[in-house]
């Protein structure tokens, strides 16, 4: 499995989680940066999948 995967898949719960303790708090700017985080590891998981295909040769 891609590092890319494994580490996309971090940021991703890494964000949900700061996005969640920003929204209960209110504090508007943790919620975005959660919001930035989780999507930018959704990206970089993708990256990842894209990486895990190419060397499958699919």
């Amino acid at each position: 499995m891609d590092k890319n995967r494994t580490e996309g898949m971090k940021h991703e719960v890494k964000g949900a989680v700061k996005e969640v303790v920003g929204k209960v708090t209110g504090n508007h700017a943790k919620e975005a940066a959660g919001k930035i985080e989780k999507n930018a590891g959704k990206v970089q998981k993708e990256v990842g999948k894209a990486a895990d295909e190419a060397r499958k040769g699919h």
